[in-house]
């Protein structure tokens, strides 16, 4: 028997993963998700690091996945960013033939799998405007929901707008921008446009959050709170 009324899985890469307390304070999105909801929802996060759609199922990570899964659980499913990688997938092809092996999956365990374009790297033009770094991923993720009848939360387009409405300055505290003695886990200080700062994660929840909330899920009916705040 389950736990709780409802599991909510996570499959994706190191934007969504739990981070090890040694690379405190950076954090991913699905770290911090549990406390959005009530005490009905139980959040699994598998995402894991470096992880493309592909080598995710061929490490057995989506094999684990569906042996747990049960009716009126969730899967939300987020590639993209190692996709990109010389052992990932191309966007139109072999990245849409996975995502479909993870929508699937869901569907015959009488689950609801949910997509989520890859949320942006914090890469500015000189304008001020954010510059895409992910290609045709996300527009191959949309294209696919469409054709499968799959929700879609398009963190693609809520990052952008996240942070260009913080600018080039602000957005670095979504993000794990350390100076040289900050924190004892980078005493050489760090910047990474790519993984979130554990406050920054929490703000990616909000912009999930958000997404549940335009979606006829039911999983709407069991979010606790959307004003989490962490002291950086």
């Amino acid at each position: 028997m389950k736990d709780k009324s409802i599991r909510l899985f996570i499959a994706g890469d190191s934007t969504a993963a739990t981070c090890p307390a040694f690379e405190a304070p950076m954090a991913g999105w699905g770290q911090m998700l549990q406390d959005f909801f009530t005490e009905e929802i139980e959040v699994c996060n598998e995402a894991m690091g470096g992880r493309s759609s592909n080598s995710f199922i061929e490490e057995g990570r989506l094999l684990s996945i569906q042996d747990r899964i049960q009716p009126g659980d969730y899967l939300f499913i987020q590639f993209g960013h190692n996709d990109q990688k010389s052992y990932g997938t191309e966007p139109y092809t072999s990245y849409q033939a996975c995502l479909a092996e993870y929508a699937a999956l869901a569907h015959t365990k009488n689950a609801f799998p949910v997509f989520l374009t890859s949320v942006n790297r914090r890469k500015f033009s000189e304008d001020g405007t954010l510059l895409d770094t992910l290609g045709d991923y996300p527009d191959a993720m949309r294209q696919l929901a469409k054709r499968l009848a799959v929700p879609l939360i398009d963190m693609h387009i809520k990052t952008k707008g996240l942070y260009e409405s913080l600018g080039p300055e602000a957005s670095k505290e979504l993000f794990v921008w350390l100076t040289a003695g900050e924190h004892p886990n980078y005493p050489s200080g760090l910047q990474d446009d790519t993984h979130f700062h554990s406050s920054g994660a929490v703000e990616i929840c909000r912009l999930l959050i958000e997404g549940i909330m335009e979606l006829p899920l039911e999983l709407k009916n069991f979010i606790k709170k959307t004003e989490i705040r962490l002291e950086r």
